[in-house]
């Protein structure tokens, strides 16, 4: 006598993707953190819309960064001083200081998002995962 399974007593097994980042992709992120003066123009398509701007090391994103951190005011704008270099640590402590992964982070400087109807948005810095860029070119829009 077969017994057939019952479909509502069943454990359910949860189904995990993940968008995994494009490798051509990460391994340009990684060329860039060669030189920290460097830049190149990129487009990006996003779940938001087209992103387009210079593509920057992280070192040169944290940089402009703690810059803009500088100009925030409040009684406690002086703890964001160290706090890029902080998030830093935290993550080298994390992944082991000696894994030299590939980014799973890109950084723009003066980004723009196209996206829907509504008007351009214009960003000074802009960081993104790169399991979230579904395609890129190099350049920007004419």
């Amino acid at each position: 006598m077969t017994v057939e399974p019952d479909p509502l007593h069943q454990p359910a097994a949860p189904v995990v993707t993940e968008s995994v980042p494009d490798l051509q992709l990460q391994m340009l992120v990684r060329l860039m953190s060669e030189d920290d003066g460097a830049a190149l123009p990129l487009t990006l398509l996003v779940a938001g819309g087209l992103l387009h701007g210079e593509l920057i090391s992280h070192e040169a994103w944290k940089a402009d960064w703690a810059r803009g951190l500088r100009g925030v005011g409040g009684a406690g704008a002086y703890l964001l001083e160290r706090f890029p270099e902080q998030v830093d640590q935290e993550v080298a402590a994390r992944q082991g200081a000696a894994a030299r992964r590939l980014p799973q982070w890109i950084h723009l400087r003066n980004a723009t998002c196209l996206g829907g109807s509504g008007d351009p948005v214009v960003m000074p810095l802009w960081r993104g995962r790169l399991a979230d860029v579904s395609g890129w070119s190099l350049g920007t829009p004419a």
